[in-house]
């Protein structure tokens, strides 16, 4: 797998693990089936994605994009549909957080790889 294809599939997986956050929430613990089952796909589908985007991405770093892009969304979802307000400073935190990812993205080979994995002394 080339590493922009695992780029790919590691955002498609974050883009899934908040469709899997909202759907558990929606799933009122498990008790709603429809959203029982989304989170159930959703997860696995989330899963395989971050574990196949990890054989050419650093667990580090394809840990880090992943949970901060799926986080972000799954905010941003939540305060667009107004089931959580929205406020400028969590909005600037929210950006804060996909900087980060989107700089993890950025970073040369060499230095992802030495941000995900620190050397062993």
């Amino acid at each position: 797998m080339a590493a922009k294809f695992a780029w790919v599939i590691l955002l498609a997986s974050a883009v899934l693990e908040a469709v899997w956050a909202t759907a558990l929430g929606l799933s009122a613990g498990f008790s709603q089936l429809i959203p029982t089952i989304v989170f159930a796909v959703a997860a696995s589908l989330s899963m395989v994605g971050l574990g196949m985007a990890v054989k050419r991405i650093p667990l580090g770093t394809a840990y880090a994009v992943w949970v901060g892009i799926g986080a972000a969304l799954t905010v941003g979802w939540a305060m667009a549909t107004g089931v959580e307000p929205a406020s400028p400073l969590k909005l600037l935190f929210i950006a804060g957080i996909v900087g980060c990812a989107a700089g993890l993205k950025a970073l040369p080979a060499q230095a992802r790889d030495e941000v995900a994995e620190p050397a062993e002394h």
